[in-house]
């Protein structure tokens, strides 16, 4: 059985260049589900916008070359969702925010800026006949820009042209664009699966009920979660048993049944005598190696390809303890996620240190800690991998490089954001 051991960096280039492999689901998604994912292609504008050319303004259509300083008649108005007639040289007529500009016009004139700066009543009360003698005086062309508040069939985006951009990851202002162009759908990346493995007779899902020295199964929600959080689908898979051979039949039978992008185990791969992932994978007909990288939490770590029905399956196997299988998840799955699948990034600042910290020469340790919105970082619970209750309560990963052995008040650490700042 190979073991390698490893920096975080090397670790992490190794899970990467696994995922890198595995191909990428797309499909076309409603714009209500399509919210939060990444756009796989280019979407071109099937129409111009704005579709025709319309009024920014509740003023008057005219023609500029007409604003000589006398009052115009006005013809009959032209509401939003109508079109008008063409505008007969030398009038005017009442148009409404977003009506289409009639033929011949080619200016807006604000209503304000009329005399009288009020509609006559026939414009605002369509139960009233139009009044052929009504008359408005406007201001003179040289105080009037020719085009002014007219907007232009296809200013904002042409027709064919590119509307939205492969690569960026759909929001409200993405489905709004995408709703004022008729489309109902866009193209994105979809959801892999993702196959979880919980292991050993000592865990029972939470709601069962626990025997002597047994636990509840925090990994797998924990897992689950972040997958869901990074974009995939997930499922589950309990494996009841410390027998290799036992292990090895089920996860074969599972992979063949859900045919996953990638195996996700916890557990299993330290130096005990019943380590059951690294017993049953280590045999020669898998490309997995087991083997520590220089971090705490999370030393141990797997990878590889598993080798089913000819089907190269990339493996990620992760330590038992609840909050090394999340920093696992942190410092090497959700980088690789995000590179390849367009997961979301966290975010990475540098935050100044609370108070002093002691850590191991040599390993990378990631600490649970609380960032304020002073750019102080408070660590928080000690650095054991089994406490979850300092974990729901961070909203903060800080990390002392291997070369530090003590971190003293203010140093500015790096500092990765888990949760919001409060």
């Amino acid at each position: 059985m190979s073991r390698f051991r490893r920096s975080v960096a090397e670790h992490a280039a190794v899970v990467a260049d696994l995922l890198r492999e595995v191909p990428v689901p797309t499909g076309e998604l409603a714009l209500a589900d399509a919210l939060g994912r990444v756009i796989a292609a280019d979407v071109v504008a099937p129409i111009p916008l704005p579709v025709f050319d319309n009024s920014q303004m509740d003023g008057y259509a005219v023609r500029a070359a007409d604003l000589t300083g006398a009052a115009l008649p006005i013809a009959r108005p032209i509401p939003a969702g109508a079109a008008g007639a063409p505008l007969v040289p030398g009038t005017c007529a009442p148009i409404m925010t977003g009506a289409p500009v009639p033929a011949w016009a080619d200016t807006i004139v604000p209503i304000e800026a009329a005399v009288p700066d009020a509609f006559p009543p026939f414009v605002t009360d369509r139960t009233r006949p139009h009044d052929d003698d009504a008359r408005v005086t406007l201001p003179v062309a040289a105080e009037v820009t020719p085009g002014a508040f007219v907007r232009r069939a296809g200013s904002d985006i042409a027709a064919g042209a590119v509307a939205l951009r492969a690569g960026d990851r759909v929001g409200p202002r993405h489905a709004g664009l995408a709703a004022a162009l008729g489309i109902t759908g866009l193209p994105v990346l979809t959801a892999p699966t993702a196959l979880l493995i919980a292991t050993g007779d000592e865990v029972v899902a939470p709601g069962g009920e626990l025997g002597p020295g047994q636990i509840f199964d925090a990994n797998t929600t924990l897992l689950a979660a972040s997958l869901a959080e990074a974009g995939w689908a997930s499922e589950t898979l309990t494996v009841d048993t410390d027998e290799p051979k036992d292990f090895a039949a089920a996860l074969r039978a599972a992979v063949v049944r859900c045919a996953p992008a990638l195996v996700l185990t916890s557990g299993g791969i330290s130096a005990g005598a019943y380590e059951v992932v690294k017993l049953a994978l280590g045999a020669a007909e898998h490309d997995v190696e087991f083997g520590s990288v220089a971090m705490q939490p999370g030393g141990p770590q797997g990878a590889g390809l598993l080798d089913i029905d000819d089907r190269a399956i990339p493996l990620l196997a992760f330590p038992g303890n609840p909050v090394s299988t999340f920093v696992s998840f942190e410092m090497f799955l959700r980088p690789a996620l995000v590179e390849r699948f367009g997961a979301r990034a966290r975010t990475s600042t540098t935050a100044r240190l609370a108070a002093a910290a002691d850590s191991p020469a040599g390993r990378l340790q990631v600490r649970r800690a609380r960032l304020g919105v002073d750019g102080v970082v408070e660590l928080i619970g000690g650095a054991g991998s089994h406490l979850l209750g300092p974990l729901a309560e961070a909203n903060a990963l800080v990390l002392i490089d291997p070369e530090t052995t003590r971190a003293e008040p203010g140093a500015r650490l790096r500092t990765i954001l888990i949760g919001e700042i409060q």
